[in-house]
């Protein structure tokens, strides 16, 4: 792995592809209800991120199939396709977002996306592979934030409420590495996209994770590292959302998908699976 100082941008190139296919290493359609329709049940494809949002949303399909939705999901592995294919129709909903994100990135590509309804939280933390916990971190450590503004203005914050900086006062869900005014331990702060940061964690003191990658990183990569910081669910505004095309909004079929994302059964899968990692939001 390259050191800290050589880290690039790199951009990857994700594909969408048809329920039976595969999308990038180790996603794919797998909802095995997706031969042998029943006579009369309603189809709703829905985009995702693999962790947790895919493990979450197959919980929901026997309970929107029970109302005759079939609920077909197709995997994807970075935070722009997603809503792409959803503005061109390829999708009928998305699932992986926060409303923040969702405003931005919508406004900078004008399109007409909206939120249907709020399903989890996932707390942003600052986890590190080297240290245990926030008063190790020495004098001019490395530490990578995630690259798109919403979540790096997020990162910002959650280290702002941990004492490591202070941001200018009055700064909002718009903060920047600019805005930072008091860096007592010289932190050199690196922004990341956010799919690649856990790969970073071996190069780095520490590093502010998005929760999805976070947790298929630990899956995948077998990640020892601990969470030296977390923010607070309460309150928070970063709840992620089932995304529709403006107008959707009360379409049978979202209601019925949102209905069963907010399910009892799908809030004690989630409580049971992930812990403090992911939290209900309904």
């Amino acid at each position: 792995m390259k050191p800290p100082a050589s880290f690039l941008l790199i951009p990857l190139a994700f594909a969408i592809v048809s329920a039976a296919l595969l999308v990038g290493t180790g996603c794919s359609k797998s909802d095995p209800l997706s031969t042998g329709q029943a006579p009369g049940l309603r189809i709703v494809k829905v985009g995702v991120n693999p962790v947790p949002h895919g493990e979450i949303l197959r919980a929901a399909v026997p309970v929107a199939l029970r109302e005759g939705v079939r609920v077909e999901v197709v995997e994807f592995t970075d935070y722009v396709q997603p809503n792409i294919a959803l503005a061109d129709s390829q999708l009928d909903a998305n699932y992986f977002q926060h409303v923040p994100y969702l405003e931005r990135f919508a406004a900078d590509r004008k399109l007409a996306l909206s939120s249907a309804g709020a399903v989890h939280l996932e707390p942003l933390a600052l986890y590190s592979i080297k240290f245990r916990q926030l008063a190790e971190l020495p004098v001019g450590a490395q530490v990578t934030i995630p690259a798109d503004p919403s979540n790096a203005s997020r990162a910002l914050h959650l280290l702002e409420d941990t004492g490591l900086l202070r941001l200018r006062e009055g700064t909002g869900a718009g903060a920047t590495v600019a805005d930072i005014v008091v860096n007592p331990r010289k932190l050199v702060l690196r922004e990341i996209d956010a799919e690649q940061q856990p790969r970073t964690l071996e190069d780095v003191a520490a590093a502010v994770i998005n929760g999805n990658y976070f947790l298929e990183a630990q899956k995948h990569l077998n990640l020892d590292a601990r969470a030296l910081a977390r923010e607070s669910a309460t309150r928070n505004p970063y709840a992620n959302v089932i995304v529709v095309r403006r107008g959707d909004e009360a379409r049978p079929e979202v209601r019925t998908l949102l209905k069963a994302l907010q399910s009892e059964e799908v809030r004690r899968f989630i409580q049971t699976k992930y812990g403090d990692a992911v939290v209900p939001a309904f």
